[in-house]
């Protein structure tokens, strides 16, 4: 299903559902029931975590990295009151720390967005030529689900935001849509659809991603077993947005993937793993086993293979990363002005 979907996407395929049309007059009216549990009817509050981290690492002549986030409410951070805590701040820390080098964190990521916003957000991302991200982490998937946008066309402008960040010169990876069958409100049977829809939109998103140059990694644990085994810990008062708690185990499960992309981690650990059930494999089959396990890596590895593009499954150990509050923009500007003064 997931390679139909992703055909689709390419060759202007018409839509595939994600449920059977039977389903739908159910699935609709536990939608209903249970976006009346989830939100508490509170006001989104998404932290401003913009700004430069890592600044202690600043080295005369070396520029900081550049990192934009891209996506929905999880990549904005929704759900969390410090700045720090949002999944950007996290990422950006966490790089820091990695390269030794100061992260400029841009988010242009919207609140309840699908993925047909991903043009604009793009639009945003590339407005300065000049001003290329080093690398562009996209989280989206989700609202796609719950909003019933086609699969076909939800996979063509996430395939389409890779293909144009990746021209510009930028990294991309992707977190692939979380398992929506977690949330505590939801009941079967829609609690099911909705974890098959999720894994089925993450494996086609995984083979769109790929094809264009991009990496994955499957965000089960966003909204998977370790949510469903600590819902109060891991997530947030809405019981729909993850917790502090809950981006951080997100954030973990990209960096390494982050890092890789900019060609930051040992290059051993590029290699497959055979003790860890790494290796290379049909770009259709490795998306569909990153589905089912979260955490999970996929890259581009042969543009041809015997049923078609192969790709590199990866399960890299996560880093736990510390949480830090962005450098007020005020002081990030007196920097650059010294940096160019030297």
């Amino acid at each position: 299903m997931a390679r139909r979907i992703a055909a689709g996407a390419a060759y202007g395929g018409g839509g595939i559902g994600l449920v059977g049309a039977a389903a739908m007059g159910l699935l609709l009216a536990e939608v209903r029931l249970a976006r009346r549990q989830v939100g508490n009817g509170t006001t989104p509050h998404v932290p401003q975590a913009d700004g430069r981290y890592g600044h202690g690492y600043t080295v005369v002549g070396e520029p900081p990295l550049r990192l934009v986030m891209l996506g929905d409410s999880t990549a904005a951070g929704q759900g969390v009151h410090r700045a720090g805590q949002t999944p950007g701040a996290l990422l950006a820390s966490g790089l820091a720390a990695v390269a030794e080098r100061p992260v400029e964190l841009r988010n242009v990521a919207l609140p309840g967005a699908t993925s047909d916003d991903l043009d604009r957000q793009v639009a945003l991302t590339l407005s300065d030529p000049a001003r290329v991200p080093d690398v562009c982490v996209i989280m989206i998937g989700a609202n796609d689900v719950t909003h019933r946008m086609p699969a076909t066309r939800s996979v063509r402008h996430l395939s389409s935001a890779v293909r144009r960040l990746r021209t510009a010169g930028a990294e991309v990876v992707v977190g692939t849509c979380p398992d929506l069958g977690t949330i505590e409100p939801v009941q079967q049977p829609l609690r099911w659809l909705a974890r098959r829809a999720s894994r089925q939109l993450a494996a086609a998103q995984t083979i769109g991603a790929v094809e264009q140059g991009g990496r994955t990694v499957s965000l089960g644990d966003l909204l998977g077993p370790e949510f469903e085994a600590n819902p109060r810990e891991l997530f947030g008062p809405d019981n729909y947005h993850p917790s502090a708690e809950g981006y951080a185990t997100a954030a973990m499960a990209v960096l390494p993937t982050v890092c890789a992309a900019l060609s930051l981690w040992p290059a051993d650990e590029d290699r497959p793993d055979a003790s860890r059930r790494e290796g290379f494999l049909p770009v259709a089959r490795a998306a569909a086993e990153a589905a089912s396990e979260a955490g999970t890596e996929v890259a581009a590895a042969l543009p041809t293979g015997p049923t078609g593009p192969w790709a590199l499954l990866k399960r890299r150990r996560r880093r736990r990363v510390r949480a830090t509050e962005p450098a007020p923009a005020v002081d990030a500007a007196q920097r650059e002005a010294g940096s160019s003064s030297v």
